[in-house]
């Protein structure tokens, strides 16, 4: 049986399930953490057949702090863990004013204080053996916090300095933290009633990635030392066309600006 470990939140689905088949298939054994045990369960049944792995569920709502704290434990308890992916999340299509509030309290504790909270666990249990991988599932909303719902925008962004920062403490050691910032994805996110109003042919197909395709672009790149990356090359442009535009207005700003003062 491998001695690898790696804990996935947000496993039942996604970004989240496929990092679990291809850390499966690399010999890892998983801790799969979602809110749908169904769901869980048969991902860890499948997957412990076909690559003989071991693959423990463990049921929890990260929304919810005290069951944070069970998939905390869960950690402190393990004598080895190689890589923690923080992906449990959703989206909201709403004002900050007017949108539902506990759904937004909802996303920042499942996006910052259990992000917060698992890697706070984590680290201790990688620094007794110095290596390890950390991987944050952010999203390109969170490099353009102008654009989008405020919570989603900003719990985003906070995972991005999140793994900056903690890169940065920890850049003496083995240990890589990896923001992942993919873009529009195929999976259930978009299926939610948060987003019920979200229509997938107003986006190009050109811009869409599956879940596969991200997880695989994002282990590549986090196994060699990317801490922000944005997967696929139209959706780098995308934002890099995006900071260029922002730039344009400023500089029109200050253009007019100067013209009345002049």
């Amino acid at each position: 049986m491998s001695e690898k470990t790696a804990l996935i939140t947000g496993a039942s689905s996604g970004i989240g399930k496929s990092f679990a088949e291809i850390l499966a298939k690399e010999g890892y054994n998983l801790i799969l953490v979602a809110r749908r045990k169904q769901k869980l369960d048969t991902l860890a049944e499948t997957l412990t057949k076909q690559f003989s792995i071991e693959a423990k569920v463990l049921v929890a709502d990260l929304s919810k702090i005290e069951q944070i704290k069970v998939v905390e434990e869960a950690i402190k308890s393990l004598d080895n863990i190689d890589i923690l992916v923080n992906n449990a999340g959703f989206g909201l299509s709403s004002s900050f004013a007017e949108g539902n509030y506990e759904r937004q309290l909802d996303m920042v504790n499942i996006h910052v204080v259990a992000s917060y909270m698992l890697s706070r666990a984590t680290v201790p249990v990688m620094l007794r053996v110095n290596k390890g991988l950390i991987i944050n599932v952010s999203s390109m909303s969170g490099l353009m916090t102008k654009l989008g719902d405020v919570t989603y925008t900003t719990t985003k962004a906070f995972l991005i300095v999140l793994s900056e920062s903690l890169q940065e403490e920890l850049k003496d050691t083995n240990i890589k933290i990896h923001a992942l910032c993919p873009g529009m994805t195929y999976s259930e996110f978009h299926d939610t009633k948060d987003l019920e109003k979200f229509d997938r042919s107003t986006v190009p197909k050109r811009l869409w990635m599956s879940s596969k395709e991200v997880a695989t672009k994002s282990l590549r790149a986090a196994r060699k030392g990317k801490v922000v990356y944005v997967p696929g090359f139209l959706n780098r442009l995308s934002l890099l066309l995006s900071k260029l535009v922002f730039v344009r207005i400023i500089s029109q700003w200050f253009i007019k600006r100067n013209e009345k003062k002049a």
